[in-house]
């Protein structure tokens, strides 16, 4: 029988706030089932897997990321459009880095919303792209491109990689900007 008041939200809920924390790596079943005051196989009134809390972690990720990047970007064309979104991406990865860590993977095959999901953050970098006169594959390219960019740095960021004085944004925007002056020689 499901406790009073812990439903899949609750479950969610609790489940990002320890991969926010302490890591998507240190959620467990288990962990969870403490943090929330039930036993283990309570869960499973909730979630059937780990690995499907997990798919829950990444689909709420990509959605978050794409609702941040969307917002940031609205008004905004090429290079101001572009450092918002890369901004925007980097604050998502720093603030929420339980669901970021989820969100990284690519969507399997066979789980259409996860796809869409995704789908729509590639859709949102896309239209910002679309200002710059990219489209089809080297659109997607520049996707990659602004992804593994602004993912390296947050990535070197988090690791304690940057040891000089210098404002973080202030780099993030010099490198996005300096991606955004290459995709304008090549279009």
């Amino acid at each position: 029988m499901a406790r009073a008041g812990l439903d899949r939200n609750a479950v969610l809920a609790a489940a990002t706030a320890i991969a926010d924390t302490e890591g998507l790596e240190a959620l467990t079943l288990a962990g969870l089932a403490r943090a929330l005051g039930v036993k283990t196989p309570s869960l499973y009134n909730h979630v059937p897997s780990l690995g499907a809390l997990q798919r829950d972690l990444a689909l709420a990720g990509m959605r978050e990321a794409n609702a941040r990047m969307t917002r940031a970007a609205v008004g905004l064309a090429r290079e101001d459009a572009l450092v918002a979104i890369g901004l925007a991406y980097r604050d998502f990865a720093r603030e929420r880095p339980g669901l970021y860590a989820a969100s990284l993977r690519a969507a399997p095959a066979g789980d259409a919303e996860l796809q869409r999901a995704g789908g729509e953050v590639v859709a949102t970098v896309l239209a910002v792209l679309s200002g710059y006169g990219l489209s089809g594959d080297d659109a997607l390219h520049a996707t990659r491109g602004l992804r593994a960019i602004i993912h390296g740095f947050v990535a070197l960021e988090a690791a304690g990689g940057f040891g000089l004085a210098l404002d973080l944004k202030e780099s993030l925007t010099r490198l996005i900007k300096a991606f955004g002056k290459g995709l304008e020689r090549g279009s």
